[in-house]
């Protein structure tokens, strides 16, 4: 019996479900403030965060494309949905909420078009934006949220206006600090600060933003009612205040349809991207299917607008938490949600102890990991091309808006590629020779190859591939390869080694690097 496979596979899948569990509920703890939060911070009604982290792990699990992302609201794109709902009404309770149905519509479209995505296998395209230009935006999004949240996190009421203006009115706000709120925030910090460097095994034990939730909680029961701001939900779910349903009454408008592009690129290029992160820390090294994976976040955000949530990614933190807890498989994802649904249905009361301000020193926090001191000392030390797009996106972006940022950081590129003699027509265009030597599958590059040809050369490698355990790519004919590509290839190689196949790189041995950066850009 014990020799039975059926019974070693079915033994084997018990556990992994048990710890899928385990994992499942832990996950929830740290989502459960985040997706309140994030929901705020969107201009948003609390209960849509929440909305969309359980339709994405009840049913985006079910359709996923990877193994060990747990879907839900992200950060980045509080952005694009606050200007979104500001722009079709008013944002916060202190606008009523007016954008908050108009928005839902935007989110409907926005997320059929990502679903549209999937279904055209546009998921290769992941590889084709300038890692300096996503880095700029991302960066851009984390500035935007440390200064957006500055406000309610010190507890005060934050003035209509540009980012810019914004972070120049931060003197002022301090004047206004409610000290109280200012308490729970400063607590907050220090707790999620200090939480990675505790000894204690009952102490790492509780997810740091669980930490919160129980140190904050019990401040503001001390606190006059009236300095501390708390969550607010609904009395029912389906009474006043409860699930909305999405308003298609701007659908003719420029504002409408500048809000659900703006969605559906950024959602896009953030669950790509989240995705392919999350590949490189599964422990089991599986590949996502990325198109399927799209798919799957684009209706599952469809679904969710349509009861009132918001967009939703593969996020990167909560994926991380589920692999350092033990999750395995898509079911951790679905675990978390029907936990968050528990919460919802059976502790309302509960979460509407929860002090704003601590939701906001969370984002604070957030915004500042993106667009870290460190962010910019990594960009540096890659290279002046590097820095310099990695600046412009962030700046244009802070000025404009996160489509424009990362159009213009794309341009710039091209622009510097350009000075560097590299030929307009191998921008697209990857000058590459498949040809079988002494045995040997090999691929040879006579032309310069940077982040907007680089699927040229990766199509070569899949089908070169599919005949061969082994090739090699000669770059020594190649005048310039740049940092996008460095970090493509060493990934590829990387994944071909789990495959147990080999992909050797020639000839990058004789070429200068612009830095000492091991991915710095190679020139002849």
């Amino acid at each position: 019996m014990t020799n039975d496979p059926r019974n070693t596979n079915m033994t084997e899948r018990r556990t992994t479900l048990k710890s899928d569990f385990i994992s499942g509920f832990s996950v929830s703890l740290i989502a459960l403030p985040l997706c309140l939060g994030i929901a705020l911070a969107s201009g948003m009604p609390p209960l849509a965060g929440l909305i969309t982290a359980i339709v994405g792990g009840i049913f985006g699990s079910r359709i996923s494309g990877s193994f060990v992302t747990i879907s839900g609201p992200a950060a980045g794109l509080i952005v694009v949905i606050f200007a979104g709902v500001e722009s079709m009404g008013g944002a916060g309770v202190e606008n009523g909420f007016a954008g908050y149905p108009h928005i839902l519509g935007a989110i409907v479209i926005a997320g059929v078009i990502m679903a549209f995505f999937g279904l055209m296998k546009v998921g290769k395209f992941g590889d084709f934006f300038p890692s300096a230009a996503v880095h700029g935006m991302l960066a851009a999004i984390g500035v935007i949220i440390f200064i957006k949240q500055f406000y309610p996190a010190i507890g005060v009421l934050p003035e209509k206006g540009s980012i810019l203006s914004s972070a120049a009115r931060i003197p002022e706000a301090l004047l206004q600090t409610n000290v109280y709120a200012a308490a729970i925030s400063i607590t907050t910090l220090l707790l999620l600060t200090l939480h990675p460097m505790a000894k204690l095994r009952w102490i790492k034990a509780v997810p740091a933003p669980m930490w919160v939730m129980i140190l904050t909680v019990s401040m503001a029961q001390f606190f006059p009612a009236s300095q501390v701001a708390l969550v607010t939900m609904p009395e029912q779910l389906l009474g006043e205040g409860g699930i909305a349903f999405p308003n298609f009454s701007k659908i003719g408008e420029g504002v409408f349809w500048s809000a659900t592009i703006s969605i559906a690129l950024v959602a896009a290029i953030e669950s790509l991207l989240s995705a392919k992160a999350v590949d490189e820390i599964d422990p089991l090294k599986r590949k996502s299917n990325l198109n399927k994976d799209l798919f799957a976040m684009g209706s599952s955000s469809s679904l969710a607008a349509l009861i009132g949530g918001l967009p939703m990614i593969s996020e990167i933190v909560r994926s991380s938490a589920n692999i350092n807890n033990g999750g395995k498989t898509q079911w951790a994802n679905f675990f978390h949600g029907i936990f968050l649904l528990i919460f919802l249905l059976l502790a309302s009361p509960l979460i509407n102890l929860i002090p704003l301000s601590a939701l906001a020193a969370m984002l604070v926090f957030t915004g500042f990991r993106l667009a870290s001191p460190k962010e910019f000392k990594h960009m540096f030390q890659i290279g002046a091309t590097e820095f310099s797009v990695f600046v412009l996106t962030l700046i244009t972006t802070l000025a404009t808006d996160l489509i424009i940022g990362i159009a213009a950081g794309i341009a710039f590129n091209f622009i510097l590629l350009i000075f560097k003699r590299v030929r307009i027509t191998e921008l697209f265009q990857v000058k590459a020779e498949v040809r079988n030597e002494d045995g040997r599958a090999m691929i040879e590059i006579s032309g310069a190859v940077v982040f907007s040809n680089f699927l040229g050369l990766k199509k070569k490698l899949d089908h070169t591939f599919e005949n061969n355990n082994s090739v090699t790519v000669d770059l020594s004919k190649s005048p310039r390869i740049d940092h996008t590509v460095m970090g493509h290839l060493k990934a590829y190689q990387r994944q071909a080694t789990l495959e147990n196949k080999t992909l050797t790189l020639e000839g990058l041995q004789d070429k200068k690097a612009v830095s000492e950066h091991s991915l710095a850009e190679r020139y002849s």
